[in-house]
């Protein structure tokens, strides 16, 4: 109405104003936004006729509202609820996602009511919508009227209904429906209808109070399952049903205490109680009230209370016409109604006593008797009746003079008699009381005294009779060992079939029950045997005891009895190392060069597994051309100068020789009992670092060889040329020399390897071709046969089979140097040689670098002057 108003008045403005206006008026109008249209199952729109599960999780993206403003403005979403109600949902106002924020229920709210907005920021349209809160199988059954407790009659008929069970599932669908079950169904008395949950029961199956009084019946209730978080689910309860059992009468009386005996003594009167009996109903849930009566035998002469069940005298005992009634007494139960209903019937014994004049006496199957023997088992089960004792005790007095006790006086307390107190007469019973005491191995025959002595009368008679029980053996034990564990120690290289240790295991069992079989088994038990009656523990008849190769040795040892009654010990055995293994060098002959005031070492090792088997211990044997020159370590095996000596000049005036090479016979010994020894031949050039031409430069390499960055330093300011020939030329020497003058590392300690090896003896001391005797110079002529002496005196490493003397290597070095006219030296024997052991290559540093490179341009040094001398 406005905009023609206004369109009106502008008429009579100019034409250009018109325009202008008329848009303006336009751009001032404005359409509210709506949603989309969307239909059920949509997840795009306003959320109507929405549903959700109520098993969707928390933070789950649900819907997304969607819009749009006529006039293309952006739109904005929102999301309420009524005031007081939970919220669900979270909107994102840009993007229109809705999230679920708090978890759904259907069973408290299965429908949610929600505004949506959407507003362009000038118009706002809300909308109420109700999403839907689908069911998911989240619930489980749950009783209307469980655990419950409920009495039924035992004579309630199979098949009758008892109890109806209910349980409610509040899910929808299959996942509401229930059905019940039974826990242990196969087992129970009891059935029930799947779906009504009516409890039965069974067919064919009857209820019993004496058998079982009370019932505990497991019920299950089982939902028809459905989805839930995206799996099929079925949920279930239990609960239980208790389902007393009610007596009824159903079973007769049963008297207590039968038989009965009572007596009627001299100075009984008319009224006097002689006995009284006692029943009860067998229906013990509800019993009956019980009626006495006499049937037979009571002459009359007497009477019996109705409900006590005390039986009277009626007469004086001298009308009693005979001495023993035999009264036979009813018991009936009485229903609620005075009707008499089941019945049973016992006899009660009664004697008239006479005066006190007669002992109690026992009396077996043939009459009077004073001993009893019998022959059991041993260890009978307690509370066992000895049936083979038929004992009757009787005192022909009446009345209190026939009133005694029994007592059984014997070892221990294995055997017990009842009764204890009789009156007139009585079947004597031996029970077994300690079944543990009566054992074969303790007692081969038990003896007791069984003793009658009366109570209540001044004459005190007795009576006693002799029990003797024979017991027989049973197989009761088991082997049993003298220890727990046996250690034994045999030396190693012990023949096969060696005794080892002897076990020893003891059956107290009589006869072929105490027969002991013993047998070995266990992982350590392969190189051991034993004799299976005597115990002796041996090696097998191949088995080869190492102490280098396993020292301890473990098993289980077995005694066992003819029916399978067994023990167990433990077996550790020792093998006790021998000194069987003479020490061995690396190297029997080993040539090197000495510079004064640094040792030179040789190393052996013992392949012996314990101290001091394994100690070696080094010494000089003999030198040449002089023994007074060298010491040597006897721990480590060090070779060194005397002390004395601090030059080449000391030497030479010992020798009277400019040049010499030393021959050393160096043995190794080690501490065990018998001690073996092994001998080696050391060949040694001396010399001394001031022989290098430079005086004071080469005193100064040697001095400073571990720092080549400042020797190099040095000499590059003075002789820059003449060291870099030295270098090439001494790392060109070092190459070619680098086996022969090596200097060994320190003493190693070599531990055999806990593993059988083959031994194979192959040229002994014959040594692998290496890479460093490729360089060696081949002499046109070898080296005269070399004369062999044995100098060690005490060799004692004789059993060990040697190939000596071993093959001349293809490559012999160059003759040594001697004056001329002295007599050659001779090259003595060792007295005990083993395989070489292969050389580990030792891990060459930087340090070791230089110092060879120096010993190497030592000797090619000396090696010129001796030719220049010739």
């Amino acid at each position: 109405m406005t905009l023609f108003f206004r369109m009106k008045h502008v008429k009579v403005l100019h034409l250009p104003l018109l325009f202008v206006f008329v848009h303006t008026c336009f751009a001032q109008a404005d359409f509210a936004p709506y949603f989309y249209d969307n239909g059920p199952y949509s997840y795009n729109g306003n959320m109507a006729l929405f549903s959700l599960s109520e098993d969707t999780a928390v933070g789950t993206q649900i819907y997304c509202l969607n819009g749009t403003d006529p006039e293309g403005q952006e739109v904005r979403y929102g999301l309420s609820f009524e005031p007081g109600s939970k919220e669900y949902f979270r909107v994102d106002p840009k993007s229109g996602n809705i999230t679920l924020v708090e978890k759904l229920d259907r069973e408290n709210q299965d429908s949610i009511d929600v505004l949506v907005s959407i507003t362009d920021g000038q118009s706002k349209v809300v909308e109420r919508v109700t999403i839907f809160v689908m069911d998911a199988n989240d619930e489980k059954p749950e009783f209307q009227n469980m655990p419950a407790i409920i009495d039924v009659l035992e004579t309630t008929e199979s098949g009758s209904s008892i109890y109806k069970v209910e349980a409610v599932d509040r899910d929808t669908g299959s996942g509401g429906s229930v059905t019940y079950y039974l826990q242990n169904a196969q087992s129970n008395l009891f059935a029930i209808d799947r779906h009504s949950g009516v409890l039965r029961i069974k067919s064919g199956e009857m209820l019993d109070y004496e058998k079982t009084k009370t019932h505990f019946v497991i019920v299950i209730a089982k939902d028809g399952g459905g989805n839930f978080n995206g799996k099929e689910q079925f949920m279930s309860s239990s609960a239980t049903l208790t389902i007393n059992v009610i007596d009824a009468q159903d079973t007769p009386p049963s008297f207590i205490g039968a038989p009965y005996f009572g007596y009627v003594y001299e100075i009984s009167v008319p009224g006097s109680e002689i006995f009284t009996v006692e029943a009860q109903d067998g229906d013990v849930g509800n019993p009956n009230p019980i009626r006495y009566s006499f049937d037979d035998g009571d002459d009359g002469v007497f009477s019996i209370n109705k409900t006590s069940g005390c039986i009277t005298l009626l007469t004086l005992p001298i009308y009693l016409k005979r001495e023993v009634f035999n009264i036979k007494v009813r018991a009936s139960e009485v229903n609620p109604e005075g009707r008499l209903m089941d019945y049973e019937v016992t006899t009660v014994v009664i004697r008239v006593m006479d005066l006190n004049n007669n002992p109690p006496t026992f009396y077996g199957e043939n009459g009077p008797q004073s001993m009893f023997e019998l022959t059991m088992y041993e260890h009978p089960p307690e509370g066992e009746i000895l049936r083979g004792l038929k004992i009757t005790v009787n005192d022909s007095d009446q009345g209190a003079n026939a009133k005694f006790n029994l007592r059984l006086i014997g070892p221990g307390r294995m055997l017990r008699v009842v009764p204890q107190t009789v009156l007139n007469e009585a079947q004597v019973t031996i029970l077994v009381e300690d079944s543990a005491s009566m054992d074969y191995e303790k007692y081969h025959f038990l003896t007791y005294k069984l003793l009658a002595v009366e109570i209540d009368t001044p004459e005190r008679f007795s009576a006693t009779a002799d029990i003797v029980i024979h017991l027989l053996d049973t197989n009761d034990n088991a082997p049993k060992f003298s220890s727990d564990y046996y250690i034994a120690r045999i030396p190693e290289n012990s023949p096969g079939g060696s005794n080892v240790v002897t076990v020893t295991a003891l059956d107290p069992d009589s006869g072929p029950w105490g027969e002991v079989k013993y047998s070995i088994y266990g992982s350590g038990a392969d190189l051991f045997l034993i004799q299976p009656d005597s115990g002796i523990i041996y090696t097998q008849p191949w088995a080869g005891l190492d102490a280098e190769v396993r020292s301890k040795y473990n098993f289980y040892v077995k005694a066992e009895d003819r029916e399978g009654k067994y023990s167990l010990a433990e077996v550790f055995v020792t093998v006790l190392d021998l000194n069987d293994h003479p020490p061995a060098f690396y190297d029997n002959f080993l040539e090197t060069t000495m510079v004064i005031g640094a040792p030179v070492k040789i190393e052996a090792v013992d392949d012996d597994a314990e101290v001091p088997n394994n100690v070696i211990e080094y010494a000089i044997m003999k030198a040449e051309p002089d023994n007074n020159i060298f010491d040597i370590n006897a721990g480590t095996g060090e070779i060194m100068l005397k002390s004395y000596i601090k030059s080449m000049a000391i030497i030479q005036n010992i020798t009277k020789k400019r040049d010499c090479t030393w021959s050393l016979v160096v043995q190794a010994r080690d501490l065990g009992q018998p001690s073996f020894s092994t001998t080696a031949v050391v060949k040694i050039d001396i010399t001394e670092a001031t022989q290098l031409k430079g005086g004071p430069l080469g005193s100064f390499l040697l001095h400073d060889r571990n720092k080549p960055l400042q020797i190099l330093g040095m000499l590059a300011g003075i002789i820059s040329l003449m060291i870099i020939v030295t270098v090439i030329i001494s790392t060109i020497t070092f190459m070619r020399n680098k086996k022969s003058n090596r200097i060994l590392p320190n003493r190693r300690v070599k531990r055999r390897q806990k593993k059988q090896h083959t031994w194979l003896f192959k040229k002994p001391l014959q040594r692998p071709e290496t890479k460093e005797e490729k360089f060696k110079v081949e002499e046109e002529e070898g080296e005269p046969e070399v004369i062999m002496e044995n100098v060690n005196y005490n060799n004692n490493a004789g059993r060990v089979l040697r190939q000596w003397p071993p093959p001349p290597p293809p490559c012999v070095p160059p003759p040594p140097f001697c004056i001329p006219g002295e007599r050659q030296w001779a090259v003595p024997t060792v007295s005990a040689t083993v395989a070489p052991k292969p050389k580990k290559k030792p891990v060459i540093t930087r340090q070791d670098s230089v110092n060879r490179a120096l010993v190497s341009e030592l000797k090619m040094r000396l090696e010129q002057k001796r030719k220049s001398g010739h």
